[in-house]
């Protein structure tokens, strides 16, 4: 299979889906209808958001920045005016195209609609459980390029975490905790009703390797209309066994029957700088000789070229040694030993995105084109994204509407940067440096004479060290990670109205995706001096088919009933395919036919289907608009587990209670809002098993012996079940003085049960392990949401919104294990063990006394070699500000985002002071330092440690792979995430022509790190988005400060 005849299959595919798309929205009727346009005022001006529908329909708009709104109705028509916090208000269309309206304060609170499972529409009071959403143009605003990173700070009880500021690095997001050992802890994303993968192939961690965009990366913003965060079981029951971290319903915007022609331009401008380099030290260079240096070979020929530390002679001391550029720019003679304290700084590009958008829309119809193209930082890195979406809905008769959505999306890039421990990882080499080199000057590299024969770096350009490294402009520009993902996500959606009280509703949806990536290593590679070359095709797909039965009856004027009943079948097929070499025949040809005589290639094929089918109903009793009883169940059948266990029953039910409406009193005095509400819900997981952990499968693999089959070290268990969580939720939500104070606080309790675990086993058996549930984990927590405008006057309103979620997780318990192992770096192991957070650090600390003073000898500290916690990942709490001005025509936005608590570990910090790189290592560099603890007095007892030390000896015992404490932070920050400046050009400056309006925006998206307690680092980091890899660093990526402008036209 090539990935040319993937991409083929792909674009047929849409090509035919869109011809049949166009000949459906083709059809469309004109009735005798005309525009209704005017503005909705209060004493104050104009009212943006105001809800304008036509009565007896579910025909509406909302008016717009300036308070304006048109609308297609018949005369006799009757407009209804809603507005949060005024009166209704009715106005019949006459004769006139024109209606004006002026709205009073103080009628009832307008009901929020949210978006839930199955996009199911409710009104706000009658949810038992807490959602929160998020609308699409603020996202497109203050663009980021990966989505998941636009929810951070903006939701209580989400934890967003982006790996680096690299391009196309992924993000990871958590609602309400860790609630699987071994799984996917991630929400399950769902895009107009359609389930997508979320997944990150890449192969990024402690050790090296590339991080790729995790799956909804791909989506365009400028196509996102709200975004709806599910946090718990309770909200995301329907969604049964994928539901079991919550989900993030996402609504893409559509085309609307009540608006003609119009197009939308986006374009978004930004330059990203770095947020944070480390803090390096530009007093000594390279070596271990602090009187001399001389360079030969950059391999050891001379004195102390061949070191990658730095602690050599002092800079800018008038000395002059033989250096690396020395033959280049002064006949091979001694040149100036000088700092370059911005060498890592100037070492980088200042990033560059531009992305555009161009959508249009005429009745229900909606096309959308957008395309970005982004340059990183890290010097030839950058990542390209093409998309289209198309949607469209027509009534093809009186009781049948049919629609269609489709987003194709194109990411590709020429080159992405190596992350981790790894020496084509440039951060490595800045780290494990030498401070008197000024990297820029490398750049110049195809000028440059080669490395001498006889060094690891042998054929490859000069560079100041050729023992660990090459020159990394080299490096870039040569050992290229490619990556190229094609992607269609859509579905087609059929409604039929039966009887008054009856629909039907049939949907299938597709998301299928070809992905390849390469990886090629040149000849004369430090860790491949033959060269390498991998490749690999990833084709995924999955559909889902659905009907749902929809019965909506109110029996009298008090009692409301519905209820649907429904069923789903997914069915999910992968297969890749993969090949390495491990040496070149030919330099520079990367291809996998290039194989050098006498290796072996490492060959790989895997294929996977997985079915889930479904049937799910739900209902809700409601008693005089103030009562609500909801109620879900939903039946599983899973193939990747045993027959005898696949079938799981996932039931909810939630209620909610308007006492606002119950005791009238309340609204008399200026409570307009008052409900409570609780929920009750099981949801499940598998957990991280494969489509065959069940079954004796046999691998396949090839050698210089030829192919020999194995089996797995995995046991078959065949009485596995599905993990489950079970959840109670409790919560208030109250909006009071015309909903001008706005306050919701909820407390819940998760209980994950049969969490399943590979269990050691003797090998006698012929396996190391065996699946089975033994685990489980609790997460309690609180939620709190507060939000005021402050000031509203006809010129100026301001208004805050602010979050806090805390979130307390254990894992109580393993069954008969100690500890399970997620993951680490180095000495330093990721585990879950019981009575603790889920993500416990465990290593190595210093020998200490009962009082904790840490035990010195010769100076030096001693090491206890047993290992132990020393830190957690789990933070203690979340929050987020959001503060919003409008003055006139301009507005104002801001966010902080706050995470308080957790750890991180960082190489970096370790390794910077081993290597003599890092601030902290001048003390003492003169006169030795004394470390601050005890040493034993000879007579069992300890004194005050009085030793002096070389900088060099302390650093570098204290500071390694052989301890772990001393690198362990505390991973608190906050965060300025993100302001805008806009401006809307007033409508007495256009309205002759044929704009209808026009924004410009200054945003910056994380701006500043107001506090934090990890040095040299930000502490929002980790090698990728999977379990394993978060809570440790090492040759971090900057974070990437964002600033740059937003035109926004509608015409």
């Amino acid at each position: 299979m090539s990935i040319n005849s993937n991409n083929k299959n792909m674009k047929t595919k849409f090509n035919g889906i869109l011809t049949l798309f166009l000949a459906l929205v083709v059809q469309i009727n004109f009735a005798q209808e005309k525009t209704i346009s005017g503005t909705v005022s209060d004493e104050s001006g104009a009212l943006p958001g105001v809800s304008v529908i036509i009565e007896g329909t579910t025909k509406g708009v909302e008016t717009d920045f300036d308070g304006k709104y048109a609308i297609m109705a018949n005369s006799g028509d009757v407009l209804v005016f809603q507005y949060l916090g005024y009166k209704t208000t009715n106005k019949k269309v006459g004769d006139s195209n024109t209606i004006n309206v002026t709205l009073e304060e103080g009628g009832e609170v307008l009901e929020e609609i949210v978006v839930t499972a199955f996009g199911i529409k409710r009104e706000e009071k009658a949810l038992g459980y807490s959602v929160q959403s998020i609308k699409g143009d603020a996202m497109t605003e203050a663009r980021e390029s990966n989505i998941t990173n636009a929810i951070s700070g903006k939701v209580a009880g989400v934890q967003v975490t982006g790996t680096s500021g690299s391009v196309g690095a992924s993000s990871r997001i958590v609602l309400r905790g860790n609630s699987s050992i071994t799984g996917n802890n991630e929400p399950l994303y769902v895009v107009d009703g359609v389930p997508i993968s979320n997944a990150n192939f890449g192969n990024a961690g402690s050790s090296g390797g590339v991080d790729l965009p995790n799956g909804a990366s791909d989506l365009n913003p400028d196509d996102i209309e709200s975004i709806t965060v599910l946090k718990g079981p309770n909200a995301a029951a329907l969604y049964g066994l994928r539901a079991g971290n919550g989900v993030i319903v996402i609504t893409t915007k559509k085309g609307d029957a009540n608006k003609r022609f119009s197009i939308s331009v986006n374009t978004n401008v930004t330059m990203s700088n770095p947020l944070l380099l480390p803090d390096y030290q530009n007093s000594y260079g390279q070596g271990g000789d602090t009187n001399f240096f001389n360079y030969v070979d950059g391999a050891s020929a001379g004195v102390g070229d061949g070191v990658d530390e730095s602690w050599g002679p002092a800079l800018d001391a008038g000395l002059s040694f033989v250096q690396w550029d020395s033959q280049l720019t002064n006949n091979g003679n001694p040149t100036p030993w000088i700092s370059h304290p911005d060498n890592v700084k100037d070492f980088l590009d200042t990033g560059f995105n531009v992305s555009n958008n161009v959508s249009i829309s005429s009745g229900g119809f909606r096309l959308s084109i957008g395309n970005s193209d982004q340059k990183g930082m890290m010097p030839f890195t950058e990542l390209k994204k093409f998309s289209v979406g198309l949607s469209g809905a027509m009534q093809l008769g009186d009781n049948l509407k049919a629609s269609v959505s489709l987003n194709y999306v194109n990411q590709n890039s020429d080159n992405l940067p190596i992350t981790g421990y790894n020496n084509e990882n440039a951060f490595q080499q800045f780290i494990w440096s030498a401070r008197q080199v000024n990297f820029s000057d490398l750049k110049d590299w195809r000028n440059f004479p080669l490395a001498p024969v006889g060094t690891a770096a042998e054929g490859t350009p000069l560079n100041w060290n050729h023992n660990f490294q090459n020159n990394p402009y080299w490096v870039l520009e040569t050992n290229t990670n490619t990556f190229e993902k094609d992607r269609l996500i859509g579905n087609v959606d059929l409604t039929s109205e039966l009887t008054d009280d009856l629909t039907l509703s049939t949907k299938l949806g597709l998301d299928t995706f070809s992905q390849l990536d390469t990886n090629r290593q040149a000849v004369g590679s430090n860790n491949a001096q033959n060269g390498s070359y991998s490749e690999r095709q990833i084709r995924f797909e999955e559909i889902n088919a659905s009907f749902l039965l929809n019965y909506n009856k109110d029996f009298t004027e008090d009692f409301g009933f519905s209820l649907s009943f429904g069923g789903n079948h997914m069915n999910r097929t992968y297969n890749r395919i993969s090949g390495y070499l491990p040496n070149l025949e030919l330099p520079n040809l990367y291809n996998l036919s290039n194989l050098q005589t006498g290796s072996t290639a490492v060959l790989g094929n895997y294929h996977s289907d997985q079915q889930i089918n479904s049937l799910y109903t739900y209902g809700q009793f409601s008693y005089k608009d103030m009562f609500f009883l909801d109620f879900t169940a939903r039946n599983d059948w899973s193939s990747i587990l045993p027959v005898a266990n696949n079938s799981f029953l996932y039931p909810s039910v939630t209620g909610s209670a308007l006492i606002s409406d119950i005791f009238p009193v309340l609204k008399e005095n200026k409570i307009n809002f008052l409900k409570i509400r609780g929920s009750w819900a099981k949801v499940g997981s598998t957990g991280a098993l494969g489509a065959y952990s069940l079954n004796q499968t046999y691998g396949l693999s090839n050698s210089g012996f030829g192919n020999q089959a194995s089996v797995p070290n995995t046991q078959f268990n065949p009485n596995l079940k599905a993990e489950m969580v079970t959840s109670i939720e409790f919560g208030i939500d109250a909006k009071m003085f015309n909903n001008r104070l706005r306050f919701s606080a909820t407390y819940y309790d998760a209980q994950s049960e049969d969490l399943l675990l590979p269990i050691q086993v003797t090998a006698a058996t012929g396996f190391t392990n065996v699946w089975d549930n033994i685990a489980d984990m609790s997460n309690k927590g609180i939620e709190l949401q507060l939000g005021g405008t402050l000031i509203k006057k006809e010129d100026f309103s301001f208004d805050v919104d602010l979050n806090f979620a805390k979130n307390n997780n254990e894992v109580t318990s393993l069954g008969d294990l100690d500890t399970y192992v997620l993951g680490g770096q180095w000495g330093l192991s990721l585990e879950a063990r019981p009575g603790q957070p889920y993500g416990s650090l465990i290593g190595r600390d210093f020998e200490r006394t009962d009082s904790g003073d840490v035990i010195y000898e010769n100076g030096l500290p001693k090491i206890d070699s047993s290992q132990k916690i020393i830190g957690n990942i789990a933070p203690d709490w979340t929050g987020g500000a959001n503060f919003s001005i409008r003055y006139k025509d301009f507005d104002f936005s801001s966010l902080i985002d706050a995470k308080i608590g957790g750890d991180v570990h960082s190489m970096t910090y370790s390794w910077g002071r081993y290597a003599g790189t890092l601030s902290e290592t001048l003390i003492g560099r003169e006169t030795g330092l004394v470390g601050n603890g005890v040493m034993s007095d000879g007579n069992g007892g300890y004194v005050a440690n009085n030793v002096v030390v070389s900088a060099k000896a302390f650093n570098q015992s204290s500071y390694s792979n052989s301890i772990e404490s001393s690198a362990i932070f505390d991973a608190s920050y906050v965060k300025l995430r993100q302001v805008s400046i806009g401006y809307t050009l007033p409508q007495k400056f256009i309205e002759k022509s044929i704009l209808k309006s026009l924004k410009f925006s200054i945003v910056g998206r994380n701006l500043a790190i107001l506090y934090k307690n990890a040095p040299h680092i930000d502490p929002e980091t980790g090698f990728s988005s999977s379990n394993g890899e978060q809570g440790q660093e090492f040759g971090q990526s900057p974070s990437a400060r964002n600033i740059g402008f937003n035109i926004n036209m509608r015409f």
